[in-house]
């Protein structure tokens, strides 16, 4: 994800924020049921968290476990950010924005229908026998709806044509384009 996030730092910096604010490095921020969360990439202007943005990815083979370990993440982590700065642990001026970017593995693993257990209820019609790739889809798109992140990206990219920078957008509302134009918008407000 090294790329992705060099290629949003240049965005930034496009939108007028200057380098020294936006950090790849020191980028814990307080939380609320833990001391501290370290995120991805933090713009951090006098004093006020203007962006933080988780990015992450899954290359298989195991991805039923890493599905639910990566979703669990991505759920909790929204819920401490946004009560700690509730409870006044940074910016009293305006809202942070927050951001969700994830990668996938173009493979026969990702995009095969995978079967659900129902032993007592049935689970939403959704995920019967979607394939992790849907799963993901499914899973950014429902992270936006619910307002746990400003923007959400889904991509995926087999290993091969991956290492050149050849991804897919399977789900128009979750391309790169739409997440950094929202990103844009917003950190470009505290250009200089």
């Amino acid at each position: 994800m090294d790329g992705f996030i060099s290629l949003i730092s240049d965005l930034i910096a496009e939108a007028g924020v200057k380098k020294e604010g936006f950090h790849k490095k020191c980028l814990e921020l307080p939380g609320f049921f833990r001391p501290t969360k370290e995120w991805d990439l933090l713009v951090v202007r006098d004093g006020e968290l203007i962006l933080a943005l988780e990015a992450k990815s899954q290359v298989g083979p195991s991805f039923g476990n890493n599905f639910n370990n990566r979703t669990e993440e991505a759920m909790g982590s929204p819920l401490d950010l946004w009560t700690a700065y509730r409870e006044g642990a940074f910016n009293r001026r305006f809202k942070p924005w927050l951001g969700y970017m994830f990668l996938l593995d173009d493979c026969p693993a990702s995009q095969t229908p995978v079967s659900v257990r129902e032993p007592h209820f049935k689970v939403f019609r959704e995920f019967s026998n979607a394939s992790y790739a849907k799963r993901y889809e499914l899973f950014c798109r429902k992270l936006v709806r619910e307002r746990h992140y400003n923007a959400a990206a889904f991509l995926i990219s087999d290993r091969q044509k991956g290492l050149k920078g050849a991804y897919k957008t399977p789900a128009e509302d979750l391309t790169f384009e739409m997440f950094a134009r929202s990103l844009v918008a917003h950190v470009s407000v505290f250009g200089s």
